[in-house]
């Protein structure tokens, strides 16, 4: 089965007969959802052909038959613009080697990463690899810095360090989004090998992740508002922005904000000034399952002394 004829079969699966204004049917339906004949029957297609296109024996659909059934599975613009992704994909017979994208992030951006300070603010790959980020922004992931450079993912961070949950206000949210972000990026390129790398370990080392990845829901991130719950600085809700860098490969731009004189700014403006994090020991093991090496955090200062453990974590007076 292709990633087309899944996603159908995950989609008509959330969908009810009153849903799309069919009348309801007495006694038990073995199928969650809608039927495959249903599907097709609203997207005025034969029972045959919307099998073959679910199980992936008939790959070259129409643009007028990938909009009807966009119409049939009540499809957002989002969805829509993953299933014409998956559907163009799947016509392909010989895929485009697409390269592996770059990890290098300009030096205009890493000084634009200072001058956005207190406001944290980090730079990260199409799949979400931290590559660079300035005080506030790696702090604001509490923990984060406890992985080497390489494994530093916010996806990755939000499923499998153990400080994510007690960090995000609402995390079952915060997961649902991550995971609808990723199979956005799959409709464009879903073999991919930082993807396919990323969804593997993800798939085997959280169910939660598993859960919602097997949903296909799609969802690309842009900006909205966070409430953390920071060991460190108290309690503060956030604003955010993504923005997409142009001759980056896919790389992003992430900035959090809050209004001056408010104590959500206090609280992001001790972030920024808090000591830099101690770089993680060669030879230790990582929350995630590898070994970690020494290394420093992106835009930290080499000569700031690490942090005291024995300060105390206790809100600051300021803070909700």
């Amino acid at each position: 089965m292709t990633e087309f004829g899944k996603f159908l079969r995950a989609r008509r699966g959330g969908i009810s007969p009153a849903d799309v204004g069919l009348p309801a049917r007495t006694g038990p339906r073995r199928t969650p959802g809608l039927r495959r004949e249903e599907v097709a029957a609203l997207a005025g297609v034969s029972i045959d052909y919307y099998v073959r296109l679910e199980r992936g024996k008939e790959t070259r659909p129409s643009p007028s038959v990938v909009e009807a059934l966009g119409d049939a599975l009540r499809l957002n613009c989002e969805e829509r613009n993953y299933l014409r992704e998956l559907a163009a994909f799947a016509a392909r017979q010989a895929p485009a080697a697409v390269p592996v994208p770059s990890r290098r992030v300009r030096p205009t951006m890493k000084m634009l990463l200072e001058t956005l300070r207190p406001n944290p603010a980090y730079v990260v790959s199409r799949t979400n690899d931290l590559l660079a980020a300035n005080p506030g922004g790696l702090r604001l992931l509490h923990g984060i810095e406890d992985w080497p450079e390489k494994q530093r993912n916010t996806i990755r961070y939000t499923f499998l360090h153990p400080n994510a949950r007690d960090l995000w206000n609402d995390w079952d949210v915060k997961a649902k989004n991550c995971v609808a972000q990723l199979r956005a990026i799959a409709g464009t390129d879903p073999d991919a090998p930082d993807l396919a790398a990323l969804v593997g370990e993800l798939i085997v080392k959280s169910p939660d992740f598993n859960r919602h990845w097997e949903r296909y829901e799609v969802r690309t991130i842009g900006d909205g508002e966070k409430t953390m719950h920071h060991p460190e600085v108290g309690t503060l809700t956030l604003s955010h922005e993504g923005l997409t860098l142009n001759r980056a490969q896919g790389q992003r731009l992430i900035v959090y904000l809050a209004t001056p004189g408010t104590p959500d700014h206090d609280a992001m403006t001790l972030l920024d000034m808090l000591p830099s994090p101690r770089p993680p020991r060669t030879g230790t093991t990582s929350s995630a399952g590898s070994t970690a090496q020494a290394s420093a955090s992106p835009c930290s200062d080499p000569t700031t002394p690490p942090p005291d453990p024995t300060r105390s974590h206790d809100r600051p007076p300021h803070a909700r």
